[in-house]
């Protein structure tokens, strides 16, 4: 079983930066795939991004975020950071942090769901 806490959540300006972190329970936070979902108000959830578990440094993006996000992961402290930069209005979402056994960008191939937090970027 996987517990996950989201935070850094909030404000910014178009152009600006915020940095989203997910602090896992369990010891088997290593094993897991982590990554990022997001949804916008009256829009499907989407995925956002993923690492690896097994390969240092392997992620996945989507194309959307590709070049202005970056994920990293510290398997000492149980955490995930999504590093989001050049924030555009149509980032504003809820983010969801995730964990699963495959490095997927599909929303079925994720155990586990954190409740979620909260991004608006002002024009």
């Amino acid at each position: 079983q996987v517990q996950l806490v989201e935070s850094g959540g909030g404000l910014a300006q178009a152009g600006g930066s915020l940095r989203l972190s997910c602090a896992a329970s369990g010891r088997t936070f290593s094993s897991y795939n982590m990554g990022w979902f997001r949804q916008a108000p009256g829009k499907e959830r989407e995925f956002v991004a993923a690492s690896s578990s097994r390969y240092t440094g392997v992620t996945r993006f989507a194309d959307s975020v590709k070049g202005r996000f970056t994920i990293s992961r510290d398997n000492t402290k149980n955490t995930v950071t999504l590093q989001m930069n050049s924030l555009k209005p149509e980032d504003t979402a809820v983010y969801y942090c995730v964990a699963g056994s495959a490095l997927s960008r599909e929303q079925h191939d994720y155990d586990y769901w954190g409740q979620g937090t909260q991004v608006t970027v002002s024009s």
